[in-house]
């Protein structure tokens, strides 16, 4: 019986959480014009004197106005919305804590049922609660990555139209049409900003926020400082996708030498884990005391502390920023 309520209150939370997540859905042109509107407002924000214009405009972070109006006044709805946009996903900050909320309490619940303990119930709403945001930052983590991948490609395409006479927006333009996505996107913003009205500077410092790479960040500067000082446009982008490139090769081999220390890592984070579950089959009685003596869960619930303090010192170790 008690599955049968677990399954029945996920079905209807899930449910719950489509139409959430559904809710006001905006047509493409509605988004165009979103986007180009956060464009003037960021350039407003970050303080350019070039900008004349004062767009004083709500920003709607949720369909839903009570939610709206409240995470206008957190300081984060802001960045949470930048980092969602980051990941290339089509959802407003609102839907995701909403969902978020949806999974908790569908967690906690399904947790309780199946267990009767309060803490693994309360281990299982932070699961559901934290499972949306770190999907978005897994989506966030491959687009930046599949940026990267491509970028130097944009920069030698860029270099070669301006070698060859095309002005600078031109040349965003073609990598806009040509170049596959996400760099194709974000080059064709560019693009659009800069065609729409908002000084190139702006529209460039948009990408940097955007997406948030220090190749981008390098590329941005190399072409602020060339704007004041003049120089050769086309070597220094040839020079840059160069310095781009040897970077990959070093990250690669440094990836190439962590690799055994990356693999230790895993073995030591999933044998936990792992060992519980294989002691739950083969000696039920060995393992049942966590979970029927008063101290068990607290003794669950430091160990599992412990061993997300082990993974993260130990992904800090073998992670080597290059």
């Amino acid at each position: 019986m008690q599955y049968l309520v677990a399954g029945m209150a996920f079905m209807v939370i899930v449910g719950v959480a489509a139409m959430v997540l559904y809710l006001g859905k905006e047509n493409q042109q509605q988004k165009t014009v979103q986007r180009r509107l956060d464009a003037i407002e960021k350039g407003v924000r970050r303080g350019s004197e070039s900008l004349e214009l004062k767009l004083v405009r709500d920003e709607l972070l949720s369909g839903v106005p009570a939610l709206n109006r409240l995470m206008l006044q957190w300081r984060w709805a802001t960045k949470l919305r930048d980092f969602v946009g980051q990941a290339g996903l089509d959802i407003k900050p609102g839907k995701l804590v909403l969902l978020s909320g949806v999974l908790e309490l569908a967690g906690f619940l399904i947790a309780r049922e199946l267990t009767g303990n309060l803490i693994i119930a309360l281990a299982g709403a932070l699961v559901g609660a934290g499972g949306p945001f770190l999907f978005v930052a897994f989506m966030r983590s491959r687009r930046l990555h599949a940026f990267e991948k491509t970028f130097p490609e944009a920069i030698d395409l860029l270099g070669r139209a301006v070698l060859a006479g095309h002005s600078f927006t031109t040349g965003l333009e073609m990598i806009g049409a040509e170049l596959s996505e996400p760099v194709s996107g974000e080059f064709r913003t560019v693009f659009d900003e800069q065609n729409f009205g908002l000084p190139l500077k702006d529209a460039l410092l948009n990408l940097a926020d955007r997406v948030s790479l220090m190749d981008v960040r390098f590329f941005i500067t190399a072409l602020l400082v060339q704007r004041d000082t003049g120089g050769n446009l086309a070597e220094i982008l040839s020079n840059l996708s160069h310095v781009i490139r040897e970077r990959f090769k070093l990250r690669g081999e440094v990836r190439t030498r962590t690799a055994q220390g990356r693999l230790t890592a895993g073995i030591l984070m999933a044998l936990p884990p792992i060992m519980m579950v294989v002691l739950r089959f083969m000696n039920p009685d060995y393992e049942g005391l966590l979970f029927t003596d008063p101290l068990g869960p607290y003794i669950l619930g430091l160990a599992a502390g412990l061993q997300v303090l082990g993974a993260a010192l130990l992904w800090k170790i073998v992670n080597i920023e290059v």
